[in-house]
Order: structure tokens, then C-alpha cells, then sequence
């Protein structure tokens, strides 16, 4: 209960996949990962399909969670305001590392 609420999706919580938006089930997928306090979490554009409020506050969840648990997250990106929050980023650019 406290993931779906730290996601914004506590009212959502006894509906079926089918019945949720593409934001709202990427969110599921993130509380899903979450509540396991896993060690490392890969995470593939976890804020693509959602608005920018939205991506913000999973966000700040994904670095709760490392701060909280020392979970350490690898996330692919193509959104550099959410690339900006990480601790250290490796740039590619055609399957090369530039930076």
C-alpha cells in the first residue's frame, strides 16, 4: 500500500492491467520492482510513457529507494532531465561510450 501510494495509484490498486493507461501500468511495473527493496534494479525507460509530474516523483521514488535500501539502480534513458538526477551517467552515441 505504501508503494501504490508513493506511485499515485493507491485509488487503482484493485483494477486489472487492461483497465490502467500506459503511464499507470509503467508505474505498476516500478512499484512491482520496488517493494521487493531488491539489491539492483534495472530499470529501461521507466518514465517514457509518463507525464513530466509523473516522471519527477518516480524520480525522487528511485533515489528513496536507493537511499533507503542502497538499491543500486542501472537505468537506460533517453530523458536527460531524469539522466541529470543520477550519480554518474555513461553517455553512448552509436554503441560507443563518449562520456
Amino acid at each position: 500500500a505504501d508503494i501504490l501510494q508513493r506511485v499515485a495509484l493507491t485509488k487503482r490498486g484493485k483494477h486489472k492491467p487492461h483497465e490502467l493507461s500506459g503511464g499507470e501500468r509503467q508505474r505498476v511495473a516500478i512499484a512491482r520492482a520496488m517493494v521487493m527493496r531488491p539489491q539492483v534494479l534495472l530499470a529501461d525507460e521507466p518514465t517514457g510513457n509518463l507525464d513530466r509530474k509523473s516522471a519527477a516523483q518516480i524520480a525522487i521514488l528511485m533515489d528513496e529507494l536507493q537511499q533507503e535500501c542502497g538499491t543500486a539502480i542501472v537505468l537506460v534513458t533517453h530523458d536527460v532531465e531524469l539522466a541529470k538526477t543520477m550519480d554518474q551517467v555513461i553517455t553512448l552515441s552509436d554503441g560507443k561510450i563518449i562520456s
